[in-house]
């Protein structure tokens, strides 16, 4: 397949003419640690010291939650950051969200999402989950679902940067440079490869 631009500068292209969606759009790594680590941190306690959940129940659904977490990465990565642009509108909107990750794959300042957006879709799986599941559950599951989100993250920042020395994340590195080197229509997964597994995407 036909091969785009890529980068491997780690500096960071211009892609606003506003200095304030500018900033917006970058963000140093540690960040979504001190943002979301309190949330997870805050729902376990209020279902373990408020809800009196048992043990058994925040355990499983927590690990439900960074399961569906994967999930919704593995979706939102092929079905969103990967549409397939149509007009010079959408090809815009298509390179702000993911398209100028590939290009500049090792931008340290564009490899974690900005809170400008993972505040609001934080917000938003807030109401959706909080709808699907009971108070019980939700109160185990959502921080789970964070949780993921921040593996997510982490992971993707130390993919594009670190040298890794255990099997699981050089494999782990190798699924997704493949993705970003050889054929951006495969391998969607970041945290894990078991959705690609499952949909025989990789």
């Amino acid at each position: 397949m036909a091969k785009n631009f890529v980068s491997n500068s780690t500096e960071s292209v211009r892609m606003f003419k506003s200095n304030f969606m500018e900033a917006m759009s970058k963000v140093h790594f540690s960040v979504p640690l001190f943002i979301y680590v309190p949330v997870v941190l805050y729902f376990l306690g209020k279902s373990a010291f408020v809800l009196h959940t048992n043990a058994g129940t925040i355990i499983l659904f927590y690990f439900l939650g960074i399961l569906g977490w994967s999930l919704i990465e593995y979706v939102l990565h092929r079905f969103v950051f990967h549409f397939t642009p149509k007009g010079k509108f959408m090809e815009r909107i298509h390179f702000v969200f993911h398209g100028v990750h590939h290009d500049y794959p090792n931008d340290v300042k564009r490899l974690v999402m900005p809170p400008s957006v993972s505040i609001p879709l934080a917000v938003l799986f807030y109401f959706i989950l909080s709808a699907v599941f009971n108070e019980v559950q939700f109160h185990a599951f959502f921080p789970g679902f964070v949780t993921g989100y921040l593996i997510y993250d982490m992971s993707h920042y130390a993919l594009h940067h670190y040298n890794f020395k255990s099997k699981f994340w050089k494999e782990l590195k190798r699924h997704h440079m493949r993705h970003h080197y050889q054929d951006s229509s495969k391998k969607y997964g970041v945290s894990s490869v078991l959705w690609d597994k499952i949909f025989r995407s990789e």
